[in-house]
């Protein structure tokens, strides 16, 4: 047999092999949609510079990973608190804990685990973040409850999104102050608005299943409205935020293209079209995050 022939069975054989398949750990970084850590993080490490007068590497680092821990502490509890409701849901059925690709044990211990790395990186920060820690810990992991009994929901998704920043700031400062509560805030709405337009294709499994949302409360149309106005506060905050830190043209700059982002985002998304959720959330709200970050880093550090 000829080298060339040699070479071309070998191809073929590789062609035929079944695609390998991913590991434990890859499917449960998929399941908690690690790669989402986008959303928040960014808004944590913009605080950061924000409140750092000499950034220290060392506690971004520990910031970082604070962040990384809550949130996967967050999204396991919440797969497991969720995995009968995401069974019965086609549009969810297919997530690692219904498809029996990850056991209910193994999901608790990545949230007791997350819960624990959490805990050390607050006390490895400051005693006030240690102190705060069980707080945190409660909103993050309380919010995979609330759409049992409050249509508001997405304001608590928020809520446990925009400690991010405020947690940052606390990080470098020991104190709160009225930057990070507006950037707090700016996060909340932004996540919220952005959690209605994912919940508006869930409608009518919600109220099948007695679950609370906005779009269920409401109507999709009026939750789309209501959204779009949780974008206009964000803007309004992240404004407020400018002028009251007196920043110049990097981060207005960064702001306004915030502004025709979520724009966009809204204008992907009708009560009677909602094809385009996965860009307007997934896509577009990463960009969003990232923009602003590298808006701030600009405005504090080259300005």
């Amino acid at each position: 047999m000829s080298l060339q022939e040699q070479i071309r069975n070998e191809n073929l054989q590789e062609t035929r092999r079944p695609p390998r398949q991913p590991g434990r750990l890859g499917i449960f970084l998929e399941s908690i949609k690690f790669s989402h850590s986008i959303f928040a993080l960014p808004f944590a490490i913009s605080a950061f510079f924000m409140a750092a007068e000499t950034p220290s590497w060392a506690l971004l680092a520990k910031i970082v990973a604070a962040c990384i821990f809550a949130r996967t502490a967050a999204m396991s509890f919440n797969r497991l608190a969720d995995a009968g409701l995401d069974t019965k849901n086609p549009r969810t059925s297919s997530r690692a804990l219904p498809a029996g690709q990850l056991s209910r044990g193994f999901m608790l211990g990545a949230t007791i685990v997350s819960c624990c790395l959490f805990a050390l990186c607050c006390w490895r920060i400051n005693t006030l973040a240690l102190y705060l820690c069980p707080v945190a810990i409660a909103v993050v992991l309380g919010y995979s409850f609330t759409k049992r009994f409050t249509s508001l929901s997405h304001l608590v998704l928020g809520a446990a999104l925009g400690l991010s920043p405020v947690g940052a700031w606390i990080a470098v400062r020991a104190e709160l102050d009225l930057l990070p509560i507006l950037l707090g805030l700016a996060v909340a709405f932004w996540t919220a608005g952005f959690d209605i337009i994912y919940a508006c294709q869930d409608h009518d499994f919600d109220r099948e299943e007695g679950l609370h949302s906005l779009p269920v409360k409401i109507g999709t149309g009026r939750a789309l409205a209501l959204s779009k106005l949780f974008h206009l506060l964000t803007l309004a905050l992240l404004g407020g935020l400018g002028y009251q830190a007196g920043f110049g043209p990097f981060y207005w700059g960064g702001v306004g293209i915030v502004g025709l982002l979520l724009v966009y985002e809204q204008s992907l998304v009708k009560p009677d079209d909602l094809s385009k959720v996965n860009l307007a959330f997934f896509t577009l709200n990463g960009v969003v995050s990232l923009v602003f970050m590298t808006s701030v880093i600009l405005e504090t550090v080259v300005s």
